[in-house]
């Protein structure tokens, strides 16, 4: 693929819908083929705008990066008709887990869709953006591989420009070795500035980790986020797909309680008062959405068909948790209902 080089400003202009005429079609849009553009631009945050549609009727999605939804499933209408669409997307190396691989460098976009028709693309430095940071664990991360896919993956979707989300969950960790590895809480807690949201959901593997040690923890990233000017907000975890045999998830398994005893999901809840913290209970609303869905159709929502795993989700499940999160943080107006996607 060729690449459009610049330090500041990266923008396409196309007459037609890429789907429709070969890149090669129009002079500078080295940056583009027909399903993904690159733009060699440096670590930071950047707004994207694309316009959309062509001459017959189109849906185009946009991902980017590792594998991260950045715009859900769009329609443009047959004929001359655009429609603009913009987000806000982070780009950092790594540019998925923080202890996994560097990734590509600059931004790198997947246009998708049913019927994918891009007309226009500009890529501009974002210069008034509230981030999002993620602190969790594999059920939250940016995973690599498909048909694994993390809740934080599919968060970028459901907000418009001027809201990004920094994706720091790494597969594998629990409180205790997210606070200990430099990679982590070290390099993400200089990151924060006055208005960031920190949403913290570790637990999967906080096996044993004692209730003293656990709430301690939680407290020391509340506390963290809270000298660098952040808002803190506490996530309790996702649920294991592991029914009783009256079809509920009233179970240690299922609830994320350990072998010590420690009821995670409790603990959280706990510390969320006890600090006066933002609690966001997906404890709570994954068990209700599983429940309703129950044991053969809450099988999609995990990868229980793919490899019997019932604790990681995919890309179905990933999204409608990550909606459960995006419908926490309007109604507890957490961000402004104005840089949410609702639809």
């Amino acid at each position: 693929m060729r690449r459009f080089s610049t330090a500041f400003v990266a923008a396409v202009a196309l007459g037609t819908a890429l789907t429709s005429v070969p890149a090669e079609a129009h002079p500078g849009l080295a940056s583009c083929t027909a399903d993904a553009c690159h733009f060699d631009v440096p670590p930071g945050t950047y707004d994207v705008r694309v316009t959309l549609g062509g001459g017959a009727a189109s849906s185009t999605s946009v991902s980017g990066e590792t594998r991260r939804a950045l715009l859900p499933e769009t329609t443009a209408p047959a004929g001359v008709g655009r429609v603009t669409r913009s987000f806000t997307v982070n780009v950092r190396t790594p540019e998925g887990e923080p202890t996994g691989p560097e990734g590509t460098p600059g931004l790198d976009l997947r246009i998708g869709g049913s019927a994918p028709a891009l007309a226009g693309i500009r890529v501009t430095p974002a210069r008034q953006t509230r981030q999002i940071f993620l602190v969790g664990d594999s059920t939250v991360c940016d995973q690599s591989g498909d048909p694994y896919s993390g809740w934080g993956q599919q968060l970028p979707q459901y907000l418009r420009e001027g809201v990004s989300v920094a994706n720091y969950a790494d597969s594998g960790e629990s409180t205790v070795s997210y606070l200990g590895n430099p990679k982590l809480w070290a390099t993400v807690r200089p990151l924060i500035r006055p208005g960031d949201l920190v949403l913290v959901q570790l637990a999967h593997n906080d096996k044993t980790t004692d209730e003293a040690t656990y709430r301690a923890n939680l407290e020391t990233l509340v506390e963290g986020v809270r000298a660098r000017g952040g808002q803190p907000v506490l996530v309790t975890p996702i649920v294991r797909r592991w029914f009783n045999a009256d079809g509920t998830l009233n179970n240690g398994t299922a609830l994320l309680v350990n072998g010590l005893g420690v009821d995670h999901p409790a603990v959280t809840r706990s510390v969320a008062a006890e600090r006066d913290v933002p609690l966001i209970d997906l404890t709570a609303k994954t068990k209700a959405l599983v429940e309703s869905l129950g044991v053969e159709g809450s099988k999609a929502l995990y990868l229980y068909n793919e490899a019997r795993d019932n604790t990681h989700t995919s890309v179905r499940g990933a999204t409608a948790y990550a909606g459960l999160v995006r419908d926490e943080l309007v109604t507890q107006r957490l961000v402004p209902k104005g840089t949410v996607r609702v639809g």
